[in-house]
């Protein structure tokens, strides 16, 4: 959602007068003698430096405009001179446009957390085992996705029904810009089919819950040990001739908030205890977050952009071919195509209207 110029400009100033601050400071060799302030203020500034050469480029577009457009309207010019002028005009507004575009992108605060890698949690809700395939059907989908980003994929743990269901499943994934991609996939998944098991014909509608955790680092969350509670248990399903034989599956109980987590998905028992530790973390950190966030919208009155995993956010149509989200009214008719992990038009959507929020609460 494009911002007035004006705007534009206000905010742009706010950073070139914050930069110029911070170029003076750090001239100052003998204002301040902390090396790590000085290299916090040093990256603040490193940040500011894209949007005011893309600013350059915005006010050089701007003149070019202006030189174009005198050209055109002058009476004395010959016609096909005039119609280079115009070709010119158009061609430079659209760049304008984009440079535009760039800057206010530049101006967004950015999350600390979206260079996190992040956990997945995907979960069978209402529909029995229609719902468990549909997650598996997410679980796939998600996971090309992460392919085509070239994206290191770990199941965490996963509770499978058998036939290419899942009652839940948890999905670590790793790579630049996961979590900013996949942040907002946090809700209920709506599927309307018909399942295989449907002799009639009859188009069944199933829900899935979806929670994208970024993960937690030591520094974010700290952990008293004594607050947990640690079982061990046989591990069940696929794993090899160890599975029921030793109690290698790991349940951690974090007393406090009554978290639970569990995995089995390796033969080690330290393994699956050290994978349900990041999951943990993860887990508490979002509580957290989510602690913070009804803070926020409190003060303002307002709820913009929770997640809250209890909202259906998207409708998956088999018959009409169909994905719908419903946050941002957005419906493409590449059902296929989004199953086979092409989530980019979602995903760039869902992004552009969360920017177009910040910007509207003033960022």
């Amino acid at each position: 959602m494009p911002i007035s110029e004006d705007r534009l400009v206000e905010k742009v100033e706010a950073v070139v007068a914050r930069y110029d601050a911070l170029t003076a400071r750090l001239s100052d060799a003998q204002a301040f003698s902390d090396p790590a302030e000085c290299a916090k203020m040093a990256k603040e500034r490193s940040g500011y430096e894209e949007i005011i050469a893309q600013y350059a480029v915005l006010q050089s577009l701007k003149v070019q405009m202006g030189e174009a457009e005198a050209l055109r309207r002058d009476p004395a010019i010959e016609a096909d001179l005039r119609e280079l002028a115009e070709g010119e005009c158009s061609a430079l507004l659209l760049q304008r446009d984009a440079v535009a575009a760039q800057i206010q992108t530049l101006l967004i605060p950015p999350d600390p957390m979206s260079d996190r890698n992040l956990f997945m949690e995907i979960r069978a809700g209402t529909g029995g085992e229609e719902s468990a395939l549909f997650a598996g059907d997410l679980f796939r989908m998600y996971t090309k996705y992460a392919e085509i980003h070239r994206w290191k994929t770990e199941i965490i743990d996963a509770a499978e029904t058998g036939i290419g269901g899942f009652r839940e499943i948890i999905l670590a994934l790793a790579g630049k810009g996961a979590y900013r991609a996949l942040k907002y996939e946090s809700g209920v998944h709506r599927v309307q089919r018909v399942p295989q098991t449907e002799a009639n014909g009859r188009i069944h509608t199933s829900t899935v819950t979806v929670a994208v955790l970024p993960e937690a680092e030591e520094v974010d969350v700290q952990i008293d040990q004594k607050d947990l509670r640690i079982d061990t248990f046989c591990a069940s399903g696929p794993g090899g001739q160890s599975v029921n034989t030793t109690y290698s599956a790991v349940r951690i109980t974090h007393v406090p908030s009554g978290i639970v987590v569990s995995c089995q998905d390796e033969r080690s028992q330290l393994k699956n205890r050290g994978k349900a530790m990041r999951v943990l973390r993860a887990r508490l950190l979002q509580a957290e977050q989510e602690k913070q966030e009804a803070r926020r919208a409190k003060a303002r009155k307002s709820q913009v952009g929770t997640g809250d995993r209890s909202e259906k956010i998207r409708t998956y149509n088999f018959k009409e071919n169909r994905v719908t989200d419903h946050r941002i009214n957005l419906s493409l008719y590449q059902l296929d195509r989004t199953l086979e992990g092409e989530l980019t038009p979602l995903l760039d959507a869902l992004i552009a209207d969360a920017d177009a929020k910040k910007w509207a609460e003033g960022l």
